[in-house]
């Protein structure tokens, strides 16, 4: 029960933080996981797979609870959800593919300098200049599938990508962070499937569905379903900037504790 009460705080944490940011909660759950299934003694050949797998599979639930309440708010654009979720579907299939022909070391690597990038991103507000609109089907398709490969390979749900793309395109803060937090969902599935496929043949800990280790998951989801909410609603009501930026403190000091740990 010491994991479920670590899992769960866990959950609660990255549930606010997805529903406030309008990303998945993977750049915290990454770092933490890895600790907690070291702690635990997982094989040390497919730890890092085994922790972007979890990490994927508990953005599903995630994204459905901040999707349904920036949905109440109005604050999701359907038309860009519909027209990238071909693209997302491929791009996380290819991802998960990548991921698995990747050592841990590359991965944990590429998942704290990516860490850094999103943090700094947050922390100096690097946002395009709303200079154009939303592009076509093909254009909205090759962005989906990027967004859908990079949110894979780092076990995100996109919001690093879709946000900045969407401000760019003219689309106002709170609606980018809506429909990102709703494109969540479409990339969590894709990822998901792709990392129980890829993991099905490894020898893991069980209960596990490949590279998917269902007790994190169940008490991960069951706070943060409960969590995200609270953070979407705190968007529509309240100036977060402070907050994004102590978000982005914390992000830099687990990726900076991941990179150490794998160089």
């Amino acid at each position: 029960m010491e994991w479920a009460f670590a899992y769960v705080a866990l959950g609660a944490l990255v549930g606010l933080f997805s529903g406030m940011f309008g990303i998945g909660g993977g750049t915290i759950l990454v770092p933490v996981l890895l600790i907690l299934f070291k702690m635990q003694h997982f094989p040390a050949p497919y730890i890092m797979h085994l922790v972007l797998g979890t990490s994927m599979a508990t953005i599903v639930f995630t994204s459905l609870a901040s999707m349904r309440k920036h949905h109440q708010h109005g604050a999701v654009n359907w038309v860009v959800v519909r027209t990238m979720t071909p693209g997302i579907l491929f791009g996380t299939a290819l991802g998960a593919l990548c991921a698995a022909s990747v050592s841990p070391r590359g991965l944990g690597i590429f998942f704290a300098l990516f860490v850094y990038c999103a943090a700094i991103q947050i922390l100096f507000e690097l946002r395009p200049q709303a200079s154009r609109q939303l592009p076509g089907m093909t254009g909205m398709t090759l962005t989906g599938m990027f967004t859908g490969w990079i949110s894979s390979l780092v076990s995100i749900g996109g919001g690093t990508v879709v946000v900045p793309f969407l401000i760019w395109c003219n689309v106002p803060i709170r609606n980018a962070i809506g429909t990102s937090a709703a494109i969540g969902f479409p990339v969590a599935i894709g990822g998901t499937t792709g990392y129980i496929i890829t993991g099905l043949s490894s020898p893991l800990p069980s209960p596990n569905l490949g590279f998917v280790y269902l007790p994190s998951v169940l008490w991960i989801a069951f706070a943060s379903v409960i969590t995200a909410p609270l953070g979407a609603k705190a968007v529509h009501r309240m100036k977060i900037g402070l907050l994004r930026k102590l978000f982005a403190i914390l992000m830099l000091v687990l990726g900076t504790h991941l990179l150490i740990k794998f160089i």
